[in-house]
């Protein structure tokens, strides 16, 4: 008989989990409690796999031998709780992809900041070195769809503690933790330890081959790496003293060692500035490193990533209010990426030079995410057309402060303003960079 399986979440996770389960010949039915978006229910069509919307069918639930829980939805949703009290095993769409990763290996980061950035440069090292690999996770596709549909050697994946929470055996190779800081407290009964246990279970299936790599000088992470270390190979990384064994920083030069590689690199020829992504950059480096890349490769594609910039990028929070830069979203469909991944109420600031867009792409999405539109452009009308019955509160700004401004008054403690304006900026900017800049000059006026 085939097993059951379940999908609770109609998302990019839950519907990479739907394929693979699809391909491994299970018998596999989605639920989502919301609306699915249009794009992902043609898929789930196409590759005949059955699915229901606006509410769970009690009963398909309860009949699951497994369900694969997307990771947005919180361990106090009313249907988990029951699903838990009946004893119905609950995975993550990221356990699943292990299952069936086959014999490929894996680089796990996550951390609360700097994970997409120090996932990106680790992937573009590993693209530059030749190296069969994928970006998978919280940036790119799940990491269920692509070992369903492109499987590769090597999978770069960005893990958030969402995603973590519900693992069984998932295990990477090399797993990473940039940092740890307060974050999502909201999902973890507002202790933060249980974030931080939350965060380490990245390691906790790992054995003495495999490796973690960690920011030696987050206090945190040195507090409580003794609670949850398990076998693996440790890996430190520093600006604040020289290591025997990882990677630092002296003199404004990087020193990176592992077995009998030695590597130096001025701070100078990073492609990524600032003191976050010097941690970034080590943290990758070591890791592309242990993964058996020549120095020569690494040294070259540090020095040609091209940073993230404009790119959901956190530009900081005020008073609980936090500010997301996502000026490079210049059509809707980079809008509707970044809504989706918001987890929080969102106050969103949309518009600009409109190139035929059709709003009703995010229609769902600002009807289940966002509480005002703060309008940023010179002619606004068709997101008041398209969008105005949807969210209770919107507004027509022509500068960037003037936007900040505005969201920031709408915004309550635990909102997100988010800059993805989904139309080109040439209007009242030079181009999204000058956009995105004058957005955090602003936030930094706040």
């Amino acid at each position: 008989m085939k097993t059951n399986v379940v999908v609770m979440g109609a998302g990019e996770s839950g519907i990479g989990a739907a394929l693979l389960a699809k391909k491994e010949g299970f018998e596999v039915f989605v639920s989502d409690e919301r609306a699915i978006a249009e794009k992902y229910k043609a898929e789930l069509e196409s590759n005949h796999i059955s699915f229901e919307e606006n509410g769970h069918s009690d009963q398909r639930l309860f009949n699951a031998s497994l369900i694969i829980k997307s990771p947005g939805i919180p361990e106090k949703n009313k249907m988990v709780k029951e699903l838990r009290a009946r004893g119905i095993e609950i995975i993550s769409e990221i356990e699943l992809a292990f299952r069936y990763k086959g014999s490929s290996k894996i680089a796990a980061i996550t951390g609360s900041n700097g994970k997409t950035t120090t996932t990106a440069l680790l992937y573009h090292i590993c693209k530059s070195a030749g190296l069969s690999c994928a970006m998978v996770g919280n940036i790119g596709y799940s990491f269920a769809r692509q070992v369903a549909w492109d499987p590769k050697e090597w999978y770069v994946v960005e893990i958030s503690s969402f995603q973590l929470d519900d693992i069984k055996s998932f295990r990477p190779d090399i797993a990473v933790i940039t940092n740890i800081t307060e974050d999502h407290l909201d999902r973890y009964d507002y202790k933060f330890e249980n974030y931080i246990k939350s965060k380490f279970r990245i390691t906790e299936n790992q054995q003495k081959e495999d490796v973690l790599i960690y920011n030696e000088d987050d206090e945190i992470i040195k507090e409580y790496l003794k609670n949850y270390l398990n076998k693996a190979h440790l890996l430190p990384i520093s600006m604040n003293k020289k290591l025997p064994e990882g990677a630092f920083i002296s003199n404004a030069e990087l020193h990176l060692k592992w077995r009998s590689e030695e590597m130096n690199m001025s701070v100078e020829d990073f492609a990524v500035k600032g003191k976050h992504n010097q941690y970034n950059t080590m943290a990758a480096s070591l890791g592309a490193t242990v993964m058996g890349i020549r120095k020569e490769k690494i040294r070259s594609a540090v020095q040609t990533f091209e940073s993230l910039e404009h790119r959901m990028a956190t530009v900081g929070t005020i008073r609980g209010v936090t500010f997301i830069n996502d000026s490079k979203a210049t059509n809707v469909n980079s809008t509707w990426y970044a809504l989706e991944s918001m987890t929080q109420p969102v106050i969103l600031i949309l518009g600009g030079v409109d190139k035929g867009n059709d709003y009703s792409l995010i229609k769902e999405m600002v009807k289940q995410k966002v509480k005002a539109i703060v309008c940023l452009g010179v002619d606004n009308r068709k997101i008041h057309e398209a969008l105005g019955q949807d969210v209770p509160l919107m507004l027509n700004v022509q500068s960037a402060t003037e936007a900040v401004q505005a969201a920031f008054h709408f915004a309550e403690k635990g909102d997100v303003v988010l800059l993805s304006p989904a139309c080109a900026s040439f209007d009242l900017f030079k181009n999204y960079e000058d956009r995105g800049e004058q957005f955090i000059a602003a936030v930094k006026d706040l």
